[in-house]
């Protein structure tokens, strides 16, 4: 199947970068690939929430599962664990994507979700993510995100934005099918 560039968000020290439009029926899945995001504040979260048709209060209920592994530029840390203080159980806050982000000019985050059948109004909304960040302490992490939003409401906006400050980054939606 092909991928078809929808549209692209260039943030540049903003509060949250929202896409509004262009998610409908047209794609059962829509893919979101993020390059260079770099936050503002030291070791802020990368996050996103969503909002069904006609809300405009990015708080739909998730759950979700977080999961890393992680090596430090000393080479004396290294893991991979689950991480249970970013996952959700039908909360409704904005669920992390990329953790403890670093803000300095080396430091970002990069990654992809992809959030399955959106429109659809009989099933959940599922997603999954992976990142890679570096973060502010000079620890590389590969973070893993998946869920699904509960609501049989379709879904046509998304928001990203940091837990602190604002960032730098480009974010491309594409869809497919």
């Amino acid at each position: 199947m092909a991928m078809t560039l929808i549209t692209t968000n260039t943030s540049s020290d903003a509060a949250t970068s929202d896409f509004t439009t262009g998610i409908d029926n047209t794609y059962k899945l829509y893919i979101f690939k993020f390059y260079d995001v770099n936050p503002a504040t030291d070791e802020a979260d990368f996050t996103f929430q969503c909002n069904a048709t006609d809300s405009t209060s990015y708080d739909e209920t998730m759950t979700t599962t977080f999961f890393r592994a992680y090596h430090n530029e000393a080479d004396d840390s290294a893991a991979l664990n689950y991480d249970t203080s970013p996952d959700q159980a039908q909360g409704t806050a904005f669920q992390a994507l990329a953790v403890s982000v670093g803000n300095g000019a080396d430091e970002s985050c990069a990654g992809e979700l992809y959030l399955f059948n959106p429109s659809n109004t009989t099933y959940v909304k599922h997603f999954y993510s992976t990142f890679n960040v570096l973060s502010g302490n000079d620890y590389t992490k590969e973070t893993f995100v998946a869920g699904y939003i509960n609501t049989t409401t379709a879904i046509d906006d998304i928001q990203f934005k940091m837990s602190s400050g604002n960032f730098d980054g480009i974010i491309s939606m594409y869809g497919v099918g």
